[in-house]
């Protein structure tokens, strides 16, 4: 027999996509007006200022909005990339290798999973101050290589999709434990893989505390500290708010990319490994 829809779980949920798509909504049509327009027009009513507006973010001060974009897409891609490496290797290794004390230091990420990263983004400031690396890419790309978070879905994805058969024939055939993990766990690993770094590139991509933290010069700032400053340059220069919100709608536009390019690793292997 076959079910009828429920129209009140339908209605909750679009009243659910409404709300998350208003403010999208809301910095696309305002992207498209002047200055003079942004506070004076209906807010949903769209204008023809877009390019006008795109022309003047990027002559700011030479095109450093676009120094912040390079600077985020470095600090996000580079961070990502090693974070789901560094994820892949040590959840791999907790769902494979028996050793001592392998319960409790699962136990202690799951604990990592609950502590924000703005309570750690202090001490980590003073730690790379001992050291010199405050102000440099360096203090915002190294914190963000570890993700308790990533290692645990890496864990779990491991423990039920890579076959310890499998791994016990590769080594009987004379592969090293790197052969093994790189040519036959990661491409077995691959969907929680994405996963995990595109959690971390939109985690990165979207961090804010810890550069505005560990930078002091603006060639070094990601979007979120770049775009921050022209925000408060608003509150003195009124036209720099059609700037920032301009700049808001270009940063969301990679994320947007990235998640329908990789959209297809996503399907529902990484549900089933899980539930297996």
């Amino acid at each position: 027999m076959k079910e009828r829809p429920s129209y009140l779980s339908t209605g909750i949920l679009l009243l659910g996509a409404l709300y998350c798509l208003l403010p999208v909504i809301w910095v696309i049509t305002a992207s498209t007006k002047g200055a003079n327009e942004l506070f004076s027009t209906f807010t949903f009513a769209p204008s023809t200022h877009l390019l006008d507006n795109i022309s003047e973010l990027s002559a700011y001060r030479g095109g450093l909005f676009w120094k912040w974009m390079a600077n985020t897409a470095l600090y996000a891609g580079v961070g990502g990339a090693l974070s789901t490496l560094v994820s892949a290797a040590a959840g791999y290794g907790l769902a494979k290798y028996t050793f001592r004390g392998k319960d409790m230091i699962f136990k202690i990420l799951l604990a990592g999973v609950l502590v924000p990263a703005v309570v750690l983004a202090i001490p980590q400031y003073l730690l790379f101050a001992q050291i010199g690396m405050t102000n440099t890419y360096w203090s915002v790309l190294l914190p963000s290589i570890i993700s308790p978070y990533g290692i645990y879905l890496a864990r779990i994805y491991a423990g039920a999709s890579v076959p310890t058969d499998v791994i016990e024939a590769a080594r009987t055939d004379g592969a090293g434990e790197a052969r093994t993990f790189f040519t036959i766990a990661m491409p077995m690993m691959l969907p929680a893989l994405v996963t995990i770094f595109l959690f971390q590139f939109v985690a990165i991509w979207n961090n804010y505390m810890l550069p505005f933290i560990m930078l002091g010069n603006d060639q070094l700032y990601p979007l979120t500290v770049g775009l921050s400053g022209l925000l408060n340059q608003g509150a003195s220069q009124p036209a720099m708010y059609t700037s920032v919100i301009t700049g808001a709608l270009l940063s969301i536009i990679p994320l947007i990319a990235l998640f329908f390019l990789l959209q297809r690793y996503w399907k529902v292997d990484f549900g089933g490994a899980v539930k297996g």
